[in-house]
């Protein structure tokens, strides 16, 4: 899928011993099949250079101040991109605000072949960005269906994605780490293909799919919803409660919701807590239990529960790490 470089001849390799080949292997540094980004959306030159593929970089931010970044798109590839973390932006695509205020992590978004966007992040941020070629997208579809695709694949609906299995995809990739460089980037473009065909799948699924389904909540009511459950999010809050924020039954309420968040109500709420809860572990000395009681949690033990089912680490772990990490 990624062209690689031309390997030596036998007749050309140098004469080494199996030791001195396997002590010159391990004192090589291991490169990372994800680049870290100097640019926002910009995969490297590497990248380019080599004309890959598949390319991926991750666009990583901790200061809190607001920065503005601009790509103009590249012709050569989709580009889709996985929140890592919750964070604070604003951001345009092809001249339209897209999103102004709070994302959450396992967000995705995939912007088109040459289509500019702009972004002002306004938080610390930890974007994965995967550019896929054409020729992916065309190997995807038909491994999916079982036919060429009939003409290119162009990916137009810029809205976030809240998808679980495109964020467990981007999270494996993020947290991947091996000893061994084949390893990773075997291990890097099976998971960008899974993704990429995740992608494909969704967006011939979305074509067929019956135009009769429930409206997406409106941004209006979505902001009065989000609103309500941050200002309360050491309360009870019910399915009742967050309807009735939005000025709907919780029928029409939950339907609506996750047609627009792609998360059930009670899921986006539970997201919520954890983030809120992370904030709390990062920047006070509050102990766990108190961070649990503080973010709608009435045991210290239903709150690690749920926060190594979104985090992946208990909270004391987590805590750990990232106050090292910073």
């Amino acid at each position: 899928m990624i062209l690689s470089s031309p390997k030596l001849s036998e007749s050309a390799a140098p004469a080494v011993s199996a030791s001195h080949a396997v002590a010159f292997a391990a004192s090589r540094p291991v490169p990372s099949p994800i680049s870290a980004e100097r640019a926002w959306r910009d995969p490297g030159a590497t990248a380019c250079d080599a004309d890959a593929d598949i390319a991926l970089s991750r666009w990583t931010r901790n200061a809190a101040q607001p920065l503005e970044v601009v790509n103009d798109g590249s012709a050569r590839w989709h580009c889709i991109g996985i929140n890592l973390k919750c964070t604070t932006l604003t951001f345009s695509h092809a001249g339209r605000t897209l999103v102004q205020g709070r994302v959450t992590a396992g967000a995705a978004q995939i912007t088109a072949p040459g289509v500019a966007c702009r972004a002002v992040f306004d938080a610390p941020s930890d974007v994965l960005h995967l550019f896929a070629s054409q020729p992916v997208f065309a190997e995807c579809y038909e491994d999916l269906f079982g036919r060429p695709c009939a003409g290119d694949i162009v990916i137009d609906d810029p809205r976030l994605v809240r998808d679980p299995a495109l964020e467990r995809l981007g999270q494996a990739l993020a947290v991947s780490h091996t000893q061994d460089a084949t390893l990773g980037k075997v291990f890097a473009d099976s998971v960008s293909l899974a993704i990429v065909s995740r992608v494909v799948a969704r967006h011939f699924a979305a074509d067929g799919r019956d135009a009769r389904g429930a409206a997406a909540l409106p941004p209006w009511r979505m902001r009065r919803t989000v609103e309500y459950i941050d200002a309360h999010l050491a309360d009870s809050i019910g399915l009742a409660d967050m309807a009735q924020s939005a000025g709907l039954t919780r029928m029409h309420f939950a339907a609506q919701f996750r047609r627009a968040t792609g998360l059930r109500p009670h899921e986006y709420l539970m997201r919520r807590r954890i983030e809120h809860a992370q904030q709390l572990l990062l920047e006070t000395r509050h102990g766990v239990l108190d961070v649990a009681l503080s973010c709608g949690f009435r045991s210290q033990a239903h709150f690690t529960t749920v926060f190594k089912r979104f985090v992946g680490e208990t909270p004391y772990c987590w805590r750990m790490k990232a106050h090292v990490d910073r």
